[in-house]
Order: structure tokens, then sequence, then C-alpha cells
């Protein structure tokens, strides 16, 4: 699993003209799972999202968690992120799990998130979706996780 992670002042997903999840402060997290990936994998990239200090502290150094600052998390299904540009032109998205396979594990990372305290906004599963947002810093990383291990 793979999660592209950017603290936001805020964001938005619309879908057909209709915003269906926004947030103010926080994180947008795209999400890209692969076949091979498990509940136990959601899980270990929610908790290191809830605890990852990118916030700032009093002092202006980042120190605080998203629970800390109060923050909340827009989580976007991403099946991009699994895409392979070595060979041609076109990307090739056959590293990225079937959406059987996807959805449940993006909304168990979601569920962990809220289940920590974070309020959790999504997207919409295998819409085309209009993402707006501003980002904050800006900070961007990538999670990843692969058998509970986040790396």
């Amino acid at each position: 699993m793979r999660v592209v992670v950017q603290r936001v002042r805020h964001a938005s997903v619309t879908v057909d003209g209709e915003v269906v999840g926004e947030i103010g402060r926080g994180f947008l997290c795209l999400v890209g799972v692969t076949h091979n990936d498990t509940d136990e994998d959601a899980e270990a990239i929610a908790d290191k999202l809830a605890g990852l200090r990118v916030f700032r502290d009093d002092e202006g150094k980042m120190n605080r968690s998203l629970v800390d600052a109060g923050g909340a998390a827009l989580v976007v299904s991403q099946f991009t992120l699994y895409g392979d540009v070595r060979r041609g032109r076109r990307p090739s998205f056959t590293e990225a799990a079937a959406p059987a396979v996807a959805e449940p594990l993006v909304e168990r990372l979601a569920a962990r998130l809220e289940r920590s305290g974070v309020p959790v906004a999504t997207g919409r599963f295998g819409a085309m979706m209009d993402v707006s947002l501003l980002n904050d810093g800006p900070v961007t990383l990538v999670v990843e996780a692969s058998q509970g291990r986040v790396r």
C-alpha cells in the first residue's frame, strides 16, 4: 500500500459537480493499493498517519501529530500510484489491485484513522474525481506498508 500524504490548509473532492468530501487543516491522503496488501497494511499506515509529527508546535518546529493538531484527513483512492512507466509512453496499471480488493482496504484505512480520533472525509471510490487542495508548507511525503511494516 502506498499513500502520498500532503499537509493541507484545506482540501475537497468533487464528483459530477457535487462536493463529496471536504476538510480544513490536515492531510490529503492519496491511497494506492496493490495485490498483496492486507488489512494489517491499511491499519499500520493509518496509525503512522495519525501520529506523524509534521505540524508546527508553539516554537514553530514540526513536532505535533495530526491528532495533536486537531486535524482531519481526506482519504482518496488513487490506483495510478501503482502506474508503471518504465516501458513505452502509456502507464501500465497491472500492479494496482482490482477494485474488489482495493476498496475495502481504503475503507479500512479511513475507519482506523477515525478510531484514532481523526475526523475523516473520503472521495468516491472508482469515480472520476476533481481534487482541490491548498498544500501547507508544502509538506508532501510518501508512506508505504508491506506485511504490516511501514517505510
